[in-house]
């Protein structure tokens, strides 16, 4: 007769439970209650690895059942046979094969993932859709490969896990060689066939397809990293790894992205620059800005203006925009587009020639007039590379040569 039923109860097994049954029982709860998993199940995963600690003990099961807990605490507890754990972690790595806090804190391997973005992603934000494939523990028999979890030792390798063959090199030598067993692919330890599970073929493991919703803030950077803690490869012992999805920029046509400011070039008519004008500009959220130029402001080649609050989007401070940078260019009329009457008109209205001007009465005998061609230095020092390139093939044919008989 049982005096008290607590513990198993914790656990959800009747007071008749057998090991097995109990050992699956606290796996389950382990499992489910982890503070990793659930952080604010810290006092129940204490309570199930309590109870376990005591009833996967016979000697400490039996004094249970005579004198409930409090006779665990007069005495049973250090004196049962076994001895206590520090913590409740202990009992769980002991139980499913971490071996120590250290080797519990390990983690299973991360899945990195790059996803292409555009500038307007990055400028509005946006939701993106992932299917991944990643290693999951299976469900159906926890990670025991069978409903039972019972393991036969392997045969080929006598549960050392290796196979030692020899190699007769030479007569007389012989070479040993280790190789992993292909029985039991280095576990020492196989299922029979008809215990193995029918989910998972006694692998332990799936492979799954997962949906992730990504979301993209605004103001985010090209090479960010957005993180799922936990929803990487899943392996036995270890903390599940994380998926870390990378942030790729496409180039935009029109806009270069510096830090929170956007830049851009805006190629203006002589008569624009010197004028004034009004042109309209796309945003990244389908806006239009019109830049105004008003007469009488000169816009040189070469000149940058800003517009305040029109760049990019500040990380988690949305509000908060940069500038957008113009670059201007000017194109300048072609050749000859006034008759001559009509550039001494244009000249009027132009500021007058800088430096003094001879005397129109001079004798034009004494001038040597020079006229403008255009300068092509490029191909001028393509041109001069070639001709030094040349000469020294022509030099080392020649030379004074070294013979020896």
């Amino acid at each position: 007769m049982v005096k008290e039923t607590g513990f198993y109860d914790t656990l959800g097994v009747k007071p008749t439970v057998t090991p097995d049954e109990l050992k699956k029982a606290y796996r389950k709860l382990a499992l489910k209650y982890h503070p990793d998993k659930n952080p604010a199940e810290g006092e129940k995963f204490k309570q199930i690895s309590q109870a376990y600690e005591v009833l996967s003990d016979a000697k400490k099961r039996e004094l249970y059942d005579r004198g409930g807990e409090k006779a665990i605490k007069e005495g049973g507890t250090s004196g049962g046979g076994g001895g206590g754990f520090a913590s409740p972690m202990d009992i769980f790595d002991l139980f499913f094969g971490g071996g120590s806090r250290m080797h519990r804190e390990r983690k299973a391997k991360n899945i990195v993932h790059q996803i292409t973005v555009t500038l307007e992603d990055l400028y509005n934000g946006a939701t993106r859709k992932l299917a991944i494939q990643k290693n999951c523990i299976c469900e159906k028999c926890e990670g025991l490969g069978s409903r039972t979890g019972v393991l036969q030792m392997c045969v080929s390798c006598h549960g050392t896990g290796m196979q030692v063959r020899m190699h007769q090199l030479l007569p007389g030598m012989v070479q040993q060689v280790s190789t992993v067993c292909h029985s039991c692919q280095g576990q020492g330890q196989r299922l029979n066939q008809k215990d193995r599970c029918k989910t998972c073929g006694g692998r332990k493991m799936l492979r799954q397809k997962k949906i992730l919703e990504v979301h993209i803030d605004k103001g985010m950077k090209d090479g960010q990293k957005i993180v799922f803690h936990g929803e990487g490869d899943q392996e036995l012992g270890l903390e599940p790894g994380d998926i870390i999805i990378v942030l790729d920029q496409q180039e935009h046509r029109f806009f270069t992205r510096r830090g929170e400011d956007l830049l851009m070039s805006m190629e203006l008519q002589l008569v624009e620059a010197l004028c004034g004008f009004k042109k309209p500009v796309q945003t990244l959220d389908h806006r239009t800005l019109l830049v105004t130029s008003h007469p009488g402001e000169l816009v040189k080649p070469g000149d940058t203006k800003c517009v305040l609050g029109e760049g990019m989007p500040t990380y988690r401070r949305p509000f908060e925009k940069g500038r957008l940078i113009i670059h201007f260019s000017v194109v300048f009329p072609p050749a000859n587009f006034l008759p001559k009457n009509k550039l001494k008109e244009l000249e009027r209205f132009l500021p007058g020639k800088v430096g003094a001007e001879q005397p129109e009465s001079m004798d034009e005998d004494l001038y040597i007039y020079a006229d403008l061609e255009d300068c092509d230095l490029e191909g001028r020092r393509r041109r001069r590379h070639q001709y030094y390139v040349d000469e020294d093939d022509y030099a080392s044919t020649g030379g004074v040569q070294c013979h020896t008989s």
